[in-house]
């Protein structure tokens, strides 16, 4: 009996928390900041987590909550579906709430779900992976027609300052790095998962081909653990040994650990059993479309893909799927998370394979599942977190001579740059709530500063680049100038559209650029101040290309999200029109008889610089 994924759902607690942010939630021990803070940041390269804590590390949820509301979230999207009532909940976590009872019965009594089997799944990040098999299994025997997956974790409260603060094994001293580690490592939050013997009424399902589960337990010593100190004086083999719980505590025993000596392990075991599941045909690394890997941070990302290079069996990069970078590190949740966004995403097309990958380093155990996606593509982005519909990435149209191979090329490059940059997009913290129908005026406003910045300095670049074209391609001059006088005012219209929503003019004029507008405005000042700056064109196609391809769109949902007037986002709406005609310059210019292929080289490279550095706009608005 087949088994399909129809619905997902998930539970992030609070506002993004950026990394400067972080000790505020967790606290400073002894009022002090970690000194392994920006280190650990550096390595796993998460910007953005959620906590269920406040800043007064006061509990907002509980874990069983959360759990449920991921649980509530996957339901509602699929309460059009109707199928028959859930019969079975398995629920997976690190850290329950409640030492007893299992951590199942608290999320079933949340849910308020009427009588029916459930399993509870202790562990690390693989639990919510076991959780998924215990579920699969019970629909695909028959024993249930519908089931519930589930993981959540709320490790924020076991970090919080005042906890360690408490310990005479760290009254005189800082916190050991295999605690202060996890600290900036891991966060809050839930996802759920929906198993049925039929897919979805309408829009993708997931069906479940296989599920590996493998434990190394036999070959390697407690990695990640709570409840012992290793080598510790007291010779206890557990918090339970200790003459009281204050002295398990006292000692540390009961703080949440990493041994960092030994994680390093992890990729290499997760690795080892991905060649051997391609020894056994179980996979076809041609034949996978995405990879969706729960890396607990970029560190071990970059390990994987080079063990997978000496191994010769590389799956290409832009296959991979993580928001580990937005989302954060939710531990057996994070496969979860990942999939709810990627099955909502828009981009899964009937037919494709999707191969998820769980290294736990727990006592050492990967979690391997194999997805295929079914369905209609129609209404796959629906349900009540995507009020508006997606649009599948695709290039704002460039004209070029038919024949002449390499302006053939070129656009052809140029369009691979804006697809995967349109699809990178989508997951940026403040476009991604867009797309959620989340945004918020806050959000507006923050844009508007920002784009202010570009919009000024815009139009004096372009207008330095035609300075530095030579005299004999004075047509290219005469279009470059052309360009910078069109737009040399646009900052004022962003100023209006400030005013006109409750901001005021000295706000936005005070504006400072973040270090992504920074970086973006000083790359595009440089290459403009460098003899005949063709290679501008690249970075022209990305910003006037959004202006085509984005504008509107954008403009659009922000006006309806925010019942705002067509007055108040005339900006967005009114570059979606002016950009169609300097999209009838750049085709000009790529028609030019300058081209050449080196020239068009250099015009993908900046193109995709430039991508890439917009792109560190939007996901540092905060950041000046």
């Amino acid at each position: 009996m087949a088994v399909y994924i129809t619905s997902m759902g998930k539970f992030l607690p609070g506002e993004p928390v950026g990394n400067e942010e972080m000790e505020d939630y967790l606290g400073r021990i002894g009022g002090k900041g970690s000194k392994s803070r920006r280190r650990i940041l550096e390595q796993n390269q998460i910007r953005f987590r959620h906590y269920a804590i406040d800043k007064k590390q006061k509990s907002l949820y509980s874990n069983a909550e959360m759990a449920a509301l991921a649980i509530q979230d996957a339901l509602d999207r699929q309460e059009a579906d109707g199928g028959e009532q859930v019969g079975f909940l398995a629920a997976a976590t690190t850290q329950g709430d409640l030492l007893v009872p299992g951590f199942s019965s608290m999320v079933h009594a949340e849910t308020k779900l009427p009588v029916m089997e459930i399993s509870t799944h202790h562990g690390v990040c693989a639990s919510g992976m076991h959780a998924m098999k215990n579920a699969y299994l019970q629909v695909k025997s028959g024993e249930h027609g519908r089931a519930i997956a589930c993981a959540s974790e709320f490790p924020s409260r076991a970090f919080k300052h005042s906890r360690f603060e408490a310990q005479a094994a760290y009254a005189d001293g800082p916190v050991p790095f295999d605690t202060d580690f996890l600290r900036f490592m891991l966060s809050d939050g839930a996802g759920a998962a929906v198993l049925q013997s039929s897919p979805a009424a309408k829009g993708l399902s997931l069906r479940i081909e296989w599920i590996d589960n493998q434990s190394y337990a036999d070959r390697y010593d407690v990695c990640m653990y709570a409840g012992l100190t290793k080598g510790s004086a007291s010779g206890a083999s557990s918090w339970l040994d200790y003459a009281s719980v204050h002295d398990a505590a006292d000692d540390g025993a009961m703080n949440l650990k990493q041994d960092i000596r030994l994680v390093n392990e992890m990729p290499k075991v997760g690795v080892m059993r991905f060649f051997e599941l391609v020894e056994a045909e179980r996979i076809d690394p041609h034949a996978i479309d995405w990879m969706v890997c729960h890396y607990s941070s970029h560190f071990f990302r970059e390990e994987i893909f080079r063990l997978l290079r000496l191994g010769g069996l590389t799956i290409p990069e832009e296959k991979w799927f993580t928001n580990l970078y937005e989302k954060g590190n939710t531990g057996a949740a994070s496969i979860y998370i990942m999939l709810e966004e990627l099955l909502y995403s828009g981009r899964l097309k009937p037919g494709e394979q999707v191969l998820c990958m769980v290294p736990e380093s727990g006592r050492f155990q990967t979690s391997y599942m194999m997805l295929t996606v079914v369905g209609s593509e129609e209404g796959a982005a629906g349900g009540s977190a995507e009020p508006f519909e997606e649009r599948e990435p695709e290039a704002p149209h460039l004209e070029y001579d038919a024949g002449n191979l390499l302006q053939e090329q070129l656009v052809r490059r140029l369009v691979q740059v804006w697809i995967d940059f349109e699809q990178k997009l989508a997951d940026v913290p403040v476009i991604h709530k867009l797309y959620e129908g989340k945004f918020t005026m806050d959000d507006y406003k923050k844009l508007m500063v920002n784009i202010r910045q570009q919009v000024i300095d815009g139009s004096q670049w372009i207008a330095r680049a035609a300075s530095y074209i030579p005299i004999e391609h004075i047509d290219l001059r005469s279009a470059f100038i052309a360009h910078a006088r069109d737009e040399h005012r646009d900052f004022q219209i962003l100023e209006r559209n400030y005013v006109a929503v409750g901001g005021s003019l000295e706000e936005i004029q005070s504006g400072e650029k973040n270090i992504g507008s920074e970086a973006l405005s000083a790359y595009l000042f440089q290459r403009a101040s460098r003899e005949a700056p063709y290679d501008l064109l690249g970075a022209m196609w990305i910003i006037e290309g959004l202006g085509c391809r984005m504008a509107r769109y954008w403009g659009e949902m922000i006006r309806d999200q925010l019942s705002l007037s067509d007055e108040q986002v005339n900006f967005l709406l009114y570059h979606s029109e002016s950009d169609e005609n300097h999209f009838e310059r750049l085709e000009a210019a790529v028609q030019h008889p300058m081209l050449t292929e080196e020239i068009a080289a250099r015009i993908v490279k900046t193109a995709k610089t430039t991508a890439r550095l917009y792109l560190l706009q939007l996901e540092e608005l905060d950041n000046v």
